[in-house]
């Protein structure tokens, strides 16, 4: 970790600042008398307040040297110039230089605790009303109410940005809801984990043995197994975590469990043969997912002959004779209100559903295609000629008091009669649920997707519970047909697939591998091919090259690979502007990624012809440019343009390499693979079939031949905990009208 540099002076100027982040550029006269050029989150600064800030050292191209604030102390001016020069700054609604000026004369260095205690005072002040003087109290007391809160949370590590989101969330009683009970912190979606607020509580005096402590516990091993893709836990497996997590025996635990269950905010239900413990939106998402998805299966089937015939229409027109498989799947896409469709690369699946959309469209009814990455959905939109959107976008997702909001419901459903929705096995559990509520009762739905691709990241393992159910009519497409069969690329994957290590020979045609044992020459192997040797021998372009691999940690994990392809590919020019954020540098150029769903980032398309809100984690852009005093960035993100605060920047990664997870949903004209040896969790087929399946046209893999031998033979999965297969099975099919 870099060492901190320690300032101590008085806000001399504000350069920038962003009222809605904190984030801010200040210059800084420091005790010794230099004035140095301060940024971070820094919320509601002003002139003339005392700062003491631990930062590092950072070298703007256009601006200079400038401290990157890591701590911060701040202390309220205390003499009448830097009093006047702070109230004169904006922080109170209504005080302007001259009333702040009039202000400071009349009460001199007691001035703040005026303000704050005795506001009535203020009447004495020539211009001030009684009116005037209650909206210059409760500005400065919102103002300051914000400082105490940056102030408490300081004392305890935490960053100022934390006090910018809760009191967007809590509004004036965020301090004192944090003080009642600080695990809320570890509750929300903000980055501090239970050790941080159960330390606090502790010191705050909080009795080791507090229901509250207790409870929290419980509900946080429920959330961080969620982030496994857990639905649910059996109540002994959650009873026995939280009393590891804790320290504790489990009766308090058990305890706490119960009156959760009590008050309604974990659903206990036994399912499968397991008391399962479930977060209560999670048990809604999946008794909701169930009970829209029978009412879909009650729908009566077409038996006329008009599917038949329609499907033979399509094939003429189409000029091609399906194969028995898509046949049968044209055909129950036209009898039945669902479908599931699931097969391999090269078995057909793309002309499949470009079948059923014609055949859906000579049946007269209003066809909506979705998947759930914004590159899937644009892949789709290619092969179907058809628009797609993302599930997300589809359904209105927003983001509303810190909870994720669907403009699309069963109040406002969606103005489709089907719905096909491609890369299911990446559609989670919630996401699932909220679609099928947006549906109106007899529309039809097509789920589409490669059921031994990796589940998704979020909770349940959808595609795969509905297949194993049983419930629902699936058509498995196995074949691969003669023109897919030719491609190495789909033969090597069909092949890990059935536990057989690829062939590693060259001279495949798509598919080529380099023996790199040695983790420095992977890394140098796989910046060279990006660098020269594909664009000048195979032609094709770095920007369409996507290197994966399995680990972001390590020698070839994608923070190493990402700094040495950023410097072969996008290097320092004069030209291109950069900034520093952490241990990680962007410039413009540079390939980057979303890494966390931010329902606010609005955008534009580069058009002009649509503007929306939300990034969401896996979409993949470009920094077209950056500011140049370095407090703002522009990302295209596939024609979508958006501003980024430089405090966004927490969010954001460099994407030359990523991880096979985040690479889901995608596909890439040529990939190249870094094959070496991770942790056992990544070492399993299911990662090395998904990283195949992304390429297209070309797929290079560099590494240790026996770590892909190993990959191929393991077929270890991870169990995730989910109710949908099971209740499926033992539900009866209802209508939700009924």
């Amino acid at each position: 970790m870099e060492e901190l540099t320690t300032c101590d002076g008085t806000i001399h100027s504000l350069i920038f600042q962003n009222a809605e982040n904190g984030y801010t550029v200040l210059r800084l006269l420091t005790e010794e008398g230099e004035v140095v050029t301060v940024v971070g989150c820094i919320p509601c600064a002003a002139p003339g307040e005392h700062l003491t800030v631990s930062g590092v050292w950072e070298q703007h191209p256009q601006h200079g040297q400038q401290l990157r604030a890591v701590e911060l102390e701040r202390a309220l001016p205390e003499d009448e110039e830097e009093i006047c020069s702070y109230l004169s700054s904006g922080i109170c609604k209504g005080v302007g230089p001259a009333t702040a000026r009039n202000i400071v004369d009349r009460f001199g260095p007691d001035t703040l605790d005026i303000l704050e205690r005795e506001p009535e005072r203020l009447t004495a002040v020539r211009g001030v009303t009684a009116k005037r003087a209650r909206e210059i109290a409760e500005s400065f007391r919102r103002h300051m109410g914000l400082r105490r809160l940056m102030a408490f949370l300081a004392r305890y590590g935490l960053p100022p940005v934390l006090a910018m989101y809760l009191r967007g969330l809590y509004g004036d009683a965020a301090l004192e809801m944090v003080r009642r009970n600080p695990y809320l912190l570890s509750a929300g979606d903000w980055g501090v984990d239970f050790s941080v607020a159960d330390g606090m509580a502790l010191q705050m005096g909080f009795d080791p043995g507090d229901s509250a402590r207790l409870q929290a516990a419980v509900t946080f091993e429920l959330s961080h197994n969620e982030r496994n893709g857990h639905v649910f836990l059996p109540r002994g497996k959650l009873v026995a975590a939280t009393a590891q997590l804790l320290g504790c025996p489990e009766d308090g635990p058990e305890a706490a469990l119960d009156a959760l269950v009590q008050a309604g905010t974990v659903v206990q239900e036994r399912v499968a043969n397991v008391e399962g413990c479930y977060l209560r939106r999670l048990w809604e998402a999946e008794v909701t997912a169930c009970a829209r998805l029978n009412s879909l299966l009650a729908a009566p089937p077409d038996v006329s002959r008009q599917a038949r015939r329609t499907v033979r229409e399509v094939q003429e027109e189409a000029g091609i004779t399906f194969a028995p498989m898509q046949q049968r799947a044209v055909e129950l896409a036209a009898r039945q209100g669902v479908l599931l469709l699931t097969g391999g690369p090269g078995t057909g699946k793309t002309t499949t559903v470009r079948a059923i959309v014609a055949l859906f469209r000579k049946m007269g009814l209003d066809v909506v295609l979705a998947a759930p990455t914004g590159r899937a959905a644009k892949r789709m939109s290619e092969l179907t000629g058809m628009d797609a959107q993302t599930v997300h976008r589809l359904l209105g997702m927003g983001w509303k008091d810190g909870m994720v909001t669907f403009q699309k419901t069963e109040k406002e459903p969606l103005e489709a009669d089907a719905v096909i929705v491609d890369e299911m096995s990446m559609v989670d559990l919630p996401l699932f649920a909220a679609l099928l509520r947006a549906l109106r009762p007899g529309t039809r739905l097509v789920l589409v997707g490669d059921a031994d691709q990796l589940p998704s990241v979020g909770a349940g393992n959808v595609f795969s519970d509905l297949i194993r159910s049983e419930r629902v009519e699936t058509v498995f497409l196995r074949e691969v047909f003669r023109q897919a069969s030719e491609s190495a690329i789909i033969r090597n994957a069909h092949a890990v697939n059935l536990g057989q290590p690829p062939q590693l020979r060259n001279g495949q045609g798509d598919f080529f591998f380099l023996c790199r044992r040695d983790p420095e020459r992977a890394v140098q192997t796989v910046v060279e091919l990006c660098r020269s040797r594909l664009p000048e021998k195979m032609g094709i372009p770095a920007a369409q090259i996507q290197v994966l691999t399995p680990t972001r940690k390590g020698p070839c994990g994608t923070v190493r690979l990402n700094r040495c392809l950023q410097e072969a590919l996008n290097p320092p020019a004069p030209d291109k502007r950069e900034i520093l954020w952490g241990e990680r540098l962007f410039r413009e150029g540079d390939r980057v990624m979303q890494t966390r769903n931010d329902y606010d980032v609005l955008w534009e398309r580069s058009d002009g012809s649509a503007a929306g809100a939300g990034m969401f984690n896996g979409d993949v852009g470009r920094i077209l440019r950056i500011d140049p005093s370095g407090e703002w960035l522009e990302l295209d993100f596939d024609g979508r343009v958006a501003l980024y605060g430089a405090e966004m920047l927490s969010e954001v990664d460099l994407a030359y390499a990523q991880t096979v997870h985040k690479a889901q949903g995608s596909e890439y004209r040529c990939v190249v693979l870094a094959a070496m040896p991770a942790a056992p969790s990544l070492m399993v087929r299911g990662v090395l079939y998904t990283a195949l399946t992304r390429a297209r046209e070309l797929l290079v893999v560099v590494g240790d031949d026996a770590a892909i031998r190993a990959m191929a033979e393991n077929d270890r999965r991870q169990r995730r905990y989910s109710g949908l297969r099971w209740r499926l099975r033992n539900s009866a099919p209802h209508s939700l009208l009924s």
